[in-house]
């Protein structure tokens, strides 16, 4: 585990002098090296600045949104050794108060986000303006979006041919056979040599302590003296290990959809917990489908709706709907519904029609979409890299098996599913970091806010509760009984309200907050 001091205020103090100190013993202290490098790099970024001008015709981007990019280093280590290019987005604030057209909006600053992943990009997240929900912050902040390191432009990794990552039908078994594992065994070796193979020496520079540090010099070249920033998913993940590196350098930060940052999940055991509370949001859907059995006619029952889709599962097996949807691609579209539950009426509708023999829905929501083949390859190959370096795995089978076999008998919708795709790690060839331990004192950190869906599957509630005790002066506001991924600026207006008044006027709720949850979809009506 790194030195705590990195955390401390006189670890934050050292930002101001580590620039000039000599390199001697640098080593001796984890990560002072690294520490020293930001700094230059920050520096070099703030003189540099970000040129901006029109998105690349590869973007797709509207006018109003303009693209520049930054550089770090590869390796904060050696901040003058080689350099990499970030991408960057931005659309300016607006000024216009949207309940008030007379009235001019002073700027506060640029807010960037981080919608997660590992391996998402925010590129896009500036355009998030035009919706009502985020005018009033798009009027006060400059909306800064970036691609982190590895994805998409920003020096991007692969590790196998994208012509070849788009497999379909492909099975899902929930109890696997033992051949079946091996098979798996088998990709799983073979996807970590490709991703050595296809990155070299720089596989081992992609990881959360990186992207934490590149968002100080993202920060500073934007001309931020301190950072206003709002990460989902993943992204609070590093977003909390920036606050924990440079606290000194925070303004205000969103955690939405909270992941647990404790050393000893990461990441391995968080993959266990997410396993374990996707089978209570896939009861929730199941649910929902079976009060609307009128609609759908799937089951009346939970239970029910269980049986109709594994006879659908069963039936794709034997016969993949075009050719392209077997159980895989089918069991991938209901994991999706387990994120957001505006998706649930398509997935139940499309489930519905291909049992009453029309397979074109189901078609439409889970075939593999060839031309995005090599985006998708670029995120899983950026959520492989940093998860498997960001810290320790089991390197035995064994105890894979042990641990999600046993998961499996209580929880079998997403367990083996996760294995597969976090099963890399166990051969992974880069050496691992040590995960920092997340905290910080009084008085270190400005207020914080911290979001979260009491029955988020991907990030389980108790992650938000863990950032929660571990950053001080935070304050956790819970969306009740619900579990969308991600609260912050979607249909939840007390949610909104706290965010609102956060982000506009640095106010929180004392401690904790608690908001109805948002009304359940409404269902599509064959």
């Amino acid at each position: 585990m790194r030195a705590p001091a990195l955390y401390s205020a006189a670890g934050s103090l050292l930002l101001t002098t580590l620039a000039a100190a000599p390199a001697d013993g640098a080593e001796a202290v984890p990560g002072l090296a690294e520490l020293r490098g930001t700094v230059v790099a920050a520096e070099r970024a703030k003189d540099a600045g970000i040129r901006f001008g029109s998105c690349s015709e590869g973007q797709d981007m509207p006018g109003s949104l303009r693209c520049g990019t930054v550089n770090v280093p590869l390796d904060y280590a050696d901040p003058n050794g080689k350099q990499i290019k970030l991408t960057v987005s931005r659309v300016l604030a607006t000024h216009k108060d949207p309940h008030n057209s007379k009235r001019r909006v002073p700027r506060q600053g640029a807010l960037v986000f981080n919608p997660g992943g590992p391996g998402a990009s925010g590129m896009y997240f500036p355009l998030i303006g035009l919706m009502p929900e985020w005018k009033r912050i798009a009027a006060a902040y400059d909306l800064v979006g970036y691609a982190p390191r590895g994805v998409g432009d920003s020096a991007p990794l692969s590790c196998q041919d994208p012509k070849r990552f788009f497999k379909g039908p492909t099975q899902a078994p929930l109890h696997p056979s033992e051949s079946y594992k091996r098979e798996r065994i088998a990709q799983a070796k073979a996807y970590a040599r490709g991703c050595a193979q296809r990155s070299g020496s720089a596989l081992r520079h992609y990881h959360s302590l990186n992207n934490a540090r590149d968002l100080d010099v993202l920060r500073a070249a934007l001309g931020e003296e301190k950072l206003t920033f709002m990460g989902a998913s993943y992204g609070t993940y590093y977003g909390a290990l920036y606050a924990t590196l440079f606290p000194s350098h925070v303004r205000r930060m969103v955690f939405d959809a909270a992941v647990n940052p404790e050393p000893e999940q990461i990441w391995y055991r968080n993959n266990l917990d997410q396993s374990a509370a996707f089978e209570s949001r896939w009861a929730d859907l199941r649910e929902w489908i079976a009060k609307h059995h009128k609609v759908y006619g799937l089951g009346d029952t939970p239970a029910k709706v269980l049986r109709s889709y594994l006879r659908a599962s069963a039936r794709l097996a034997a016969e993949p709907a075009g050719g392209k949807v077997g159980p895989g691609q089918l069991h991938g579209a209901f994991l999706q519904a387990g994120y957001y539950d505006d998706y649930w009426p398509l997935r139940a509708e499309a489930l519905s029609a291909y049992l009453k023999g029309d397979p074109q829905p189901l078609i439409d929501i889970a075939a593999p979409v060839t031309e995005a083949a090599a985006e998708a390859e670029n995120s899983k190959a950026v959520y492989t890299a940093v998860e498997c370096n960001d810290g320790p795995w089991p390197t035995e089978w064994r105890v894979w098996d042990r641990d999600n076999t046993r998961l499996a008998r209580v929880a079998p919708f997403e367990t083996w599913d996760n294995v597969w795709a976090n099963l890399p790690c166990a051969y992974w060839p880069a050496p691992r970091q040590s995960p920092i331990d997340v905290r910080t004192g009084p008085g270190e950190l400005p207020p914080t806010l911290i979001l979260a869906a009491e029955r988020d599957a991907a990030a389980p509630y108790e992650g938000a509760l863990e950032l929660h005790r571990r950053l001080w002066d935070s304050v956790l506001v819970t969306e009740r009984d619900a579990g969308t991924h991600g609260i912050g600026g979607g249909p939840n207006k007390c949610v909104n309200a706290h965010l609102d008044a956060y982000l506009l006027e640095g106010r929180l709720p004392v401690r904790r907050a608690a908001c109805a949850p948002h009304p359940e979809p409404s269902p599509e009506k064959s």
